[in-house]
């Protein structure tokens, strides 16, 4: 069944779609870029406020795929206590490398998301080293939010096909990328573990905008009855 992630960037935001029953709330900030981050006071404070009613992600920001900062920012967040943290894995970086030293924290229980870049061309080959390295899930979703939504910039066959290496290899598998409303019907039938929001739930669609509890609803029930 496919769940449905908000991405939230304070407590009103957070305790907003916790009320409309979201699956995952996503901590992040996106006036800081496609994956920018809270910095780790204020998640660790989310993360209490939550108190375990609802799983939470939160993303580490746009950080080089390098083995060093990454490994060290992951360690911080996961002193905040969420459940998944997301890295994205940017192209021409040290994917190999910093996967392999990250294995050593996922051994720690924790759960580490990759993110992978539907307009960067992305090789989905590297969910075996994903395996390898004892991730627990990866997402698809788009760095340059100018450019259109997943379903603009990625044939359907692929996104498909992400879907089913994700599931061969057990790995949670979520859909994102500036979705829309109307983008939900033709994503449901690939059965991701989630579907994940941030623009589409705000005024005007504006990612770094105020959140619309009425848009959070409306799409939260599209999830729920397609």
């Amino acid at each position: 069944m496919t769940g449905m992630l908000a991405s939230v960037n304070c407590l009103a935001e957070a305790l907003l779609v916790l009320s409309a029953g979201v699956d995952i709330i996503d901590l992040k900030q996106p006036a800081l870029g496609a994956l920018g981050a809270l910095d780790v006071a204020t998640v660790k404070q989310l993360v209490a406020e939550i108190d375990g009613r609802c799983p939470v992600s939160a993303t580490i920001g746009d950080l080089p795929v390098q083995p060093d900062p990454v490994v060290n920012a992951v360690k911080a967040m996961a002193e905040t206590g969420v459940d998944y943290i997301k890295i994205g894995f940017f192209p021409g970086d040290d994917w190999r490398g910093t996967a392999m030293k990250l294995s050593a924290l996922s051994q720690q229980k924790i759960a580490l998301i990759a993110v992978l870049f539907a307009d960067t061309q992305p090789d989905f080959s590297v969910m075996s080293l994903l395996k390898e390295a004892n991730f627990a899930g990866v997402m698809l979703d788009t760095m340059d939010k100018q450019k259109g939504s997943l379903t603009q910039l990625m044939a359907k066959v692929e996104i498909a096909q992400f879907v089913k290496q994700a599931k061969a290899r057990q790995l949670l598998c979520g859909l994102a990328g500036s979705l829309r409303l109307k983008d939900i019907p033709e994503l449901m039938p690939y059965q991701a573990d989630y579907l994940g929001f941030r623009g589409a739930l705000c005024r005007e669609h504006n990612r770094v905008g105020q959140l619309n509890k009425q848009a959070v609803i409306k799409i939260m029930h599209t999830i729920k009855s397609t």
